[in-house]
């Protein structure tokens, strides 16, 4: 064997390679382009009223009354252990006086918001993703653009805006569940109700309500934006609408916990400032 055959070899390796090396980097921007044009374009739909309110009312109860049961039972037990394990540290240390602050500020800033947008994400995000799924698949959103009917107009923007509508209510309504759940097993750590709701008006402001309230319009944009885009691209039938529903549950979590790191880096930056 010459070594140009050797070269030409090496040189054939090379070029199957370098495209297989730079994949992931290739999907990765173009998942973020294309979830880009999708909001873009359904901000321009929103922006010049082209809103369908039957179908935004239907997609508010599916990410509202669907996900809301779900979200209260999750933060509630969350607020209950939480309250549980802190109150009995707290006063082991004579500060039970603290509690309800510590709780309640934990709660409204990251556990309700964050916890409510993983269970929207399992339970809205990935039917999203399948429903859509299962329409790519079947050709029902090319006969959508046959008929002069944009798919982003009337499948995206009404579960974008019953998610951004219906988090921010879900998201407090499980907060509320997570204060009354810890309130109650705070007792059992030696931290009266009494004590535990003054400690809370004491020490949580409406900044720290409206801030947890904030977080989850961002959240909803991401869940529907990830759930639309996956279902929308699905390839090979059902197990494509398996593995879209999966990736839909998978990218916004992750999504969420990143994005969740940036809106509190720029609020405390805001509020020092400040």
């Amino acid at each position: 064997m010459g070594p140009e055959l050797l070269n030409g070899m090496a040189m054939a390796s090379r070029r199957t390679l370098l495209p297989s090396y730079f994949a992931p980097f290739a999907e990765f921007f173009l998942f973020f382009g294309q979830l880009t044009t999708l909001f873009l374009e359904s901000l321009w739909f929103v922006v010049r009223g082209k809103i369908s309110v039957r179908a935004t009312v239907r997609q508010m109860g599916e990410v509202g009354v669907g996900s809301l049961l779900v979200a209260a039972i999750t933060v509630g037990f969350s607020g209950a252990v939480a309250a549980l394990y802190l109150s009995a540290q707290l006063v082991q240390y004579g500060q039970a006086g603290l509690a309800g602050g510590f709780v309640g500020k934990s709660l409204a800033l990251e556990v309700a918001p964050v916890i409510t947008a993983i269970v929207v994400s399992a339970r809205s995000g990935s039917a999203m993703a399948a429903e859509l799924g299962s329409m790519t698949v079947t050709e029902q959103v090319d006969a959508l653009k046959t008929m002069a009917v944009s798919p982003v107009q009337y499948l995206v923007v009404p579960r974008i805006l019953g998610a951004v509508i219906m988090m921010p209510i879900v998201t407090a309504l499980a907060n509320l569940a997570g204060l009354y759940g810890a309130s109650l097993t705070a007792e059992l750590g030696g931290v009266s109700p009494t004590l535990f709701w003054r400690s809370f008006q004491d020490f949580v402001t409406v900044s720290d309500l409206a801030t947890g309230l904030f977080k989850a319009i961002p959240f909803a944009i991401l869940i529907s934006l990830i759930g639309c885009r996956q279902g929308l691209t699905t390839k090979g039938g059902a197990q494509g609408v398996g593995k879209a529903t999966t990736s839909s549950v998978v990218f916004s979590s992750m999504a969420i916990y990143v994005s969740d790191f940036f809106i509190a880096l720029v609020i405390q930056d805001f509020q020092t400032w400040k």
